[in-house]
């Protein structure tokens, strides 16, 4: 029975690896073929039918790319760190839960990997980590523009996991658990973001920051810093960088689907789990085109102003959503969350523009 239990553990780590690989490839073709239809464009539609081959031809050529080292780098971080920034991104995967149990082969299988009773604080504890590769990738370039970039990189993910960390407070006050299987459950009846829609979207930007996607990609400014922290990268080392930002596009999307978009449920799963799996992926591509669509829209954020933003806009709107929340479940007026809410969102917004426009007059 514990090999048959290793071996299910084994195939679902595989299963999960395959997603986030195959994933972060059609990643890229699909933001280079929204933006191209957005922008007026064709995109990429020569190799394969369609071009679904194009992200085969690039993992190709970027494999037969030359590999440069700078002389003055320090070699063993000058190679970790790419490593250490992509392992985030595949660990994350295992504490998704993509539904509950099905049957297959008269065994009963649950469709996730593992179930921590604290699984928020899981997701918080290794998402940060993906921060080091990059600020270790800045600095053992011995390159003054990666340098700032990975310093750019750390100051902003520590600004905006502030308020990520109280949009987690948020939902565990909302399922009165910490265990991800269980928040998905207590969202059965109504999902989170018809409670605390503001959260959903606090929780959205922050999560933007965190994987350093348009307008919040100041660590890699090409205008000011070159490429920023893999500046000196080229090869496959290159590729592990793009690799661990387009796999964390994909878990950070299934990690707002799971906290606020009701996960794996949707019509029917009750009766056919092996729904959950669709209804995810559904939900997870939503939220990939949504941040696709930004990185169209929005121009690149000033870096004080993203930094003014993160401290003196979200940190503030976030811990007011946590009191709300509390007082709404003490009240036990769960519409009172709702309203409140709303109106906290609404004056950090009137805030943000009276700034704004006090800047414009100051011209």
């Amino acid at each position: 029975m514990e090999a048959a239990l290793i071996w299910e553990w084994v195939i679902k780590s595989l299963i999960l690896i395959f997603i986030v690989l195959t994933g972060f490839a059609y990643t890229t073709y699909l933001e280079r073929k929204e933006l191209a239809r957005m922008q007026v464009r064709i995109g990429p539609n020569r190799a394969g039918p369609w071009g679904l081959l194009q992200p085969v031809a690039d993992g190709i050529k970027l494999i037969f790319k030359e590999e440069l080292t700078p002389a003055e780098a320090d070699r063993t971080l000058f190679f970790l760190a790419p490593i250490i920034t992509v392992i985030p991104a595949l660990v994350l995967m295992a504490v998704i839960p993509w539904g509950d149990t099905a049957t297959l082969g008269g065994r009963e299988v649950t469709l996730y990997l593992a179930d921590l009773n604290v699984g928020i604080l899981y997701l918080a504890a290794i998402s940060s980590i993906a921060v080091y590769g990059i600020v270790l990738a800045g600095w053992s370039s011995n390159n003054k523009y990666a340098t700032l970039g990975g310093l750019r990189s750390s100051a902003q993910m520590i600004s905006y996991e502030l308020a990520m960390g109280l949009s987690f407070v948020v939902v565990i006050l909302l399922a009165d658990s910490m265990s991800l299987l269980e928040i998905v459950k207590a969202q059965a009846g109504l999902w989170f973001v018809f409670i605390q829609p503001v959260g959903a979207l606090v929780l959205f930007i922050t999560l933007l920051a965190e994987v350093n996607r348009a307008p919040f990609d100041m660590p890699e400014a090409e205008q000011e810093l070159v490429a920023g922290y893999h500046t000196e990268y080229s090869g496959m080392k290159f590729a592990l960088f793009f690799m661990a930002e387009y796999g964390k596009m994909i878990v950070v999307s299934a990690i707002l689907a799971t906290l606020f978009f009701g996960g794996y449920l949707g019509p029917g799963v009750d009766r056919l789990p092996w729904l959950g799996p669709l209804y995810l992926g559904l939900k997870i591509f939503v939220a990939l085109f949504v941040m696709i669509w930004i990185r169209a829209t929005f121009p690149r954020i000033r870096y004080d102003r993203l930094m003014a933003f993160g401290w003196k806009v979200l940190l503030p709107l976030a811990l007011a959503l946590v009191f709300i929340t509390a007082l709404g479940i003490m009240l036990e007026q769960m519409w009172l969350v709702t309203v409140l809410s709303l109106i906290a969102g609404a004056v950090a917004a009137l805030m943000v523009n009276r700034a704004l426009r006090r800047k414009e007059y100051a011209r």
